[in-house]
């Protein structure tokens, strides 16, 4: 009886349906691999834009906050691409009493009008969250909404100049778009650079114009 019993279960049916069980274990052990695969990894952002702004006095490297502060970012771009800052230069140094070695300089096309795009939209240092300190690069401005192509480069912590309170009006800061990394040592230079004794009375920059001004001989995509 007990070899009946094996010849019994031994059948093409019994056969057949081994056949299934072990293929749906299969098909499990599969579907469990595929759910134990990591997930593949999110693409790698793109690398912000940097430019070389090579001066008299050396090149200093720019790189642009441009995930951050993507309106004044695009905007020194297109002076950029459009080669608009070539032949411009640096003209304001401007050094903190308390501390000769901290100030800002400044530069962009000044007064050739013909060279200046549409003002931008102020981008608050409240909405990026970047701040006027250290080799930080900031747009110049008169009242908000009105920057054009001037642009300040910070020596020390000037966050004095970013946003306060509710960001209106005088509180409204300046815009901070990027950063310095490399050629931090020429700003320096730029900014201990000769100034004029009389320059600059009529709009309050007084002892703060450079004499001569610094050229800017190109500013490139880096």
């Amino acid at each position: 009886m007990r070899c009946a019993k094996l010849r019994a279960m031994d059948t093409p049916a019994s056969n057949a349906s081994r056949r299934v069980v072990l293929a749906g274990a299969g098909a499990l052990a599969a579907s469990t691999a595929v759910a134990q695969t990591p997930a593949a990894a999110p693409p790698a952002a793109a690398p912000l834009p940097r430019v070389a702004i090579t001066t008299g006095q050396g090149v200093i490297t720019l790189e642009l906050a441009a995930d951050k502060a993507p309106i004044t970012s695009a905007n020194f771009l297109r002076y950029v691409d459009a080669k608009r800052f070539d032949g411009a230069g640096f003209y304001r140094a401007m050094k903190l009493l308390a501390d000769p070695l901290t100030g800002l300089i400044q530069g962009g096309v000044k007064n050739e009008a013909a060279k200046a795009y549409p003002p931008i939209k102020h981008e608050s240092t409240l909405q990026t969250g970047l701040s006027n300190r250290d080799g930080a690069v900031s747009m110049a401005r008169y009242d908000p909404g009105t920057a054009t192509s001037e642009f300040f480069i910070c020596l020390g912590d000037l966050s004095g100049l970013d946003a306060k309170g509710d960001g209106t009006g005088d509180n409204a800061g300046f815009a901070v778009f990027g950063h310095v990394v490399d050629g931090l040592d020429v700003a320096k230079k730029i900014l201990l650079s000769p100034i004029s004794p009389t320059a600059g009375e009529s709009d309050g920059m007084k002892g703060q114009m450079l004499d001569p001004e610094v050229t800017i001989i190109s500013a490139r995509r880096a």
